[in-house]
């Protein structure tokens, strides 16, 4: 028996050249019928509907800062005009909010890339022995546990006030989604693909980079985006308290606060806020690339 027939049968189908005809595909319980919130849902649809509702955030947002609000109490909510008036289409408001966005990002980026190295390899060292998982996963865990604000005093203890001091934040923020997603990609992949493995006499580091890592994709990339949105939130947290070196976007907010400056806060967090869903959008294309050709979401 050939490994294609192998991989056949432990899928329940036979292939061309085994039966000697085309695979008949199993009849789905949906009459075959596509979902329409499914994984091909229509680029239109998914760019309408978040429009709608963004209409209708904004609609809600005019309402609270010129009906509900008195107008001595508008700074609390000002009206979106005056906040893209004044924070972006002036030229030095913009540049205002645009260098301390950088330093966010470079913290952001730098922090997440160095939770993703440390993340993806604790999760393959883990996959390999039952022992480091059961040693290392707990700590995991209770670190994610553990307020990060608790621990912001006894970083600055240990390291300053500076860059890597963010750094240490942005990392501790963004490994436990890497490690607990890329460890349940390593671990999904079947039995009986492992016994064709073994059948072939394959060692772990060739079960571990032909058959656990592409099975870990999706759930690794799934990580990443969670963590990529963290990592923003983390170089933020660590902007308050951390004032040293460059200032951030973090930093800007709390100046803005202190002066009541509500057009430039909301400016600055919409900005933020923006930054983060570019960089989860950018790993979602990412992963599309990566798994696009073979991957498909179980349908909804």
């Amino acid at each position: 028996m050939t490994s294609t027939e192998v991989v056949d049968r432990a899928a329940g189908t036979e292939s061309p050249q085994a039966g000697g005809g085309p695979v008949t595909p199993a009849r789905r319980s949906d009459g075959g019928r596509r979902h329409p919130a499914g994984p091909r849902t229509g680029t239109a649809v998914r760019v309408v509907v978040p429009a709608l509702l963004g209409l209708v955030v904004v609609g809600l947002w005019y309402m609270v800062s010129l009906v509900v609000l008195e107008p001595r109490r508008q700074f609390i909510l000002p009206p979106p005009h005056e906040v893209f008036l004044e924070a972006f289409l002036d030229g030095d408001s913009l540049l205002e909010l645009l260098g301390p966005l950088g330093t966010t990002a470079r913290v952001a980026l730098t922090g997440l890339a160095l939770a993703a190295a440390l993340g993806l390899t604790l999760a393959m060292v883990m996959s390999q022995s039952r022992w480091v998982e059961v040693a290392v996963y707990p700590y995991a865990v209770a670190l994610q546990s553990i307020p990060i604000l608790a621990l912001v005093p006894l970083i600055a203890f240990a390291l300053g006030y500076g860059f890597g001091s963010r750094l240490v934040v942005v990392v501790l923020i963004c490994l436990f989604p890497i490690i607990t997603n890329t460890l349940f990609g390593l671990q999904s992949a079947s039995e009986e693909m492992h016994d064709l493995f073994s059948l072939h006499g394959a060692g772990r580091v060739v079960r571990l980079r032909k058959l656990q890592v592409p099975a870990a994709l999706p759930a690794t990339f799934a990580g990443l985006r969670i963590s990529a949105g963290m990592a923003v939130v983390g170089s933020i947290v660590a902007d308050f308290f951390f004032r040293q070196g460059a200032p951030g976007i973090g930093l800007q907010i709390d100046v803005y606060r202190n002066n009541l400056d509500g057009e430039m806060l909301y400016g600055a967090i919409l900005l933020a806020s923006f930054f983060g869903l570019l960089v989860f959008w950018a790993f979602g294309w990412l992963a599309h690339l990566v798994t696009g050709a073979w991957y498909r979401p179980p349908r909804r």
